[in-house]
């Protein structure tokens, strides 16, 4: 069997893409495909966390907008990111995974509250921690949380997961003509503010050395592909 190129990684999913073709709620049908992917890579053998986004459920953009204080909105958008954890953690233990969820707010009787020791021993022994909740504190984006888990994890590589094939010099999505970028340095991508992710979470992953893979989720297998050592998507570094 084909053994993976990292010991340990952090997964990064966005609210959104929980959702699938919609734009709000749940789709079962996507949490199990998730789940799948997660299991190929546990069976090659890596040790995974994940961030998960809360958009899906709560944007508070808008609310913000129409008036609605921005701590406020932030805190709900974190609860947001519960919900998803905790349905994320049913599908892949249907599929057979050990799971825990932790939140960076504490939540007891329904999740475990964020504990960095705790988070490394659960890894260790095989199973696959979903961290929620942001960084607990508003004004920080999942982005920044999901570097922030990686280097407080010792994690070998962060991977965030897109509807696009990697990091382009535009919107992809708007621009046939758009630019794939294979590598970046850090530097580039905050100076050429390629909207990746925010800078703070950019700034915080080139500080400590933490390599980010950008990818198409969507592509049959790239994850255990990338796990494997192939070249896909964009690597900054």
């Amino acid at each position: 069997m084909s053994k993976s190129e990292h010991k340990r990684i952090l997964l990064k999913f966005s609210g959104e893409s929980v959702a699938g073709n919609d734009e709000h709620g749940i789709d079962p049908k996507i949490l199990d495909q998730m789940a799948s992917s997660v299991k190929a890579c546990k069976d090659l053998g890596t040790q995974i966390g994940i961030v998960i986004g809360g958009g899906n459920l709560f944007r508070g953009e808008k609310l913000n907008k129409a008036g609605m204080d921005r701590v406020a909105g932030d805190h709900m958008g974190m609860l947001a990111t519960v919900m998803n954890g905790i349905a994320l953690r049913d599908a892949l233990e249907r599929a057979g995974i050990k799971t825990r969820v932790m939140s960076a707010i504490s939540m007891s009787g329904i999740v475990e509250h964020y504990d960095r020791r705790r988070a490394i021993q659960l890894l260790n022994d095989n199973f696959v921690v979903i961290f929620t909740a942001g960084t607990g504190n508003p004004f920080f984006t999942t982005d920044t949380a999901g570097c922030l888990r990686a280097i407080e994890t010792e994690s070998d590589l962060m991977l965030k997961a897109t509807r696009v094939d990697g990091v382009y010099d535009s919107d992809p999505e708007t621009n046939k003509d758009a630019k794939l970028y294979t590598e970046l340095r850090f530097d580039e991508a905050i100076a050429k503010n390629l909207k990746v992710m925010d800078a703070t979470a950019l700034t915080l992953a080139r500080d400590h050395k933490l390599p980010i893979k950008v990818f198409n989720v969507n592509k049959p297998n790239a994850l255990k592909n990338i796990i494997l050592g192939e070249n896909i998507g964009t690597l900054i570094s």
